[in-house]
């Protein structure tokens, strides 16, 4: 009977001199992996494809059943710049929620969409938190204006922090007028939203801007009595 050791899948042996020093993305990490080694070898592989240019590999891996491959696969077209609208619309109505935020975490690097715009402006409505917050620095990095009054509605009344700090941050890089009442009001949230409003600021003017500016100089939060105090001083 033969004692030779079988040689190794030679696909996998390609995949790991590529993915040497190579960081996972934090989405796509192996503990997402819900279809064992099989699938875990199907995520190497369209990782693999997305350095090497591959974009009808990376493509063909949308359809895929586990969830991690397939947000593997839009990263993988994004890096061919292959990742097309069409594409990241359909990822954010994916049943799976690490796929949704990937698609989400992706469109700043997809060319100018309004359907896409209108997608994540309903992904501000998603029941996974971290979607919601990918939707709303996707909008602010787009330009979207015309999400500015669901923005708005998240920085106000979302029960997660991260959403309300993220959907600040968005109308502060959207600058729209329409958003600055929604940026007064998280002057009176927790600390790392009033932070975040007060940098905000900077993108809006007028006299309740520097009312509210002066109110954060005495915030209880330093840092925000810092960012208010910077913002003073270049009024």
């Amino acid at each position: 009977m033969s004692s030779a050791v079988p040689e190794a899948d030679p696909s996998l042996r390609v995949v790991s001199d590529i993915l040497v020093g190579v960081p996972e993305d934090p989405v796509t990490e192996p503990g997402s992996d819900r279809g064992g080694a099989e699938a875990k070898r199907r995520r190497l592989a369209v990782i693999a494809a997305g350095h090497r240019g591959e974009a009808p590999v990376a493509r063909e891996a949308l359809a895929d059943g586990t969830p991690s491959v397939r947000a593997a696969a839009l990263g993988a077209l994004a890096r061919c710049g292959a990742l097309g609208p069409a594409s990241a619309r359909e990822a954010l109505g994916d049943p799976d929620p690490l796929v949704r935020r990937r698609s989400a975490d992706l469109t700043a690097e997809v060319a100018p969409d309004a359907a896409l715009d209108a997608a994540l402006g309903t992904a501000l409505g998603d029941p996974d938190p971290l979607v919601v917050e990918a939707a709303c620095w996707a909008l602010g990095e787009r330009e979207a204006t015309s999400a500015v009054p669901a923005l708005a509605a998240v920085a106000v009344d979302h029960p997660d922090p991260r959403c309300r700090e993220a959907a600040v941050a968005a109308l502060g890089a959207l600058g729209d007028p329409a958003g600055l009442a929604a940026v007064l009001h998280a002057l009176d949230d927790r600390p790392s939203v009033r932070r975040r409003a007060t940098v905000a600021l900077a993108a809006f003017e007028g006299p309740a801007v520097d009312e509210a500016l002066r109110r954060s100089a005495v915030d209880r939060d330093w840092q925000v009595r810092e960012v208010a105090e910077i913002l003073l001083g270049a009024v």
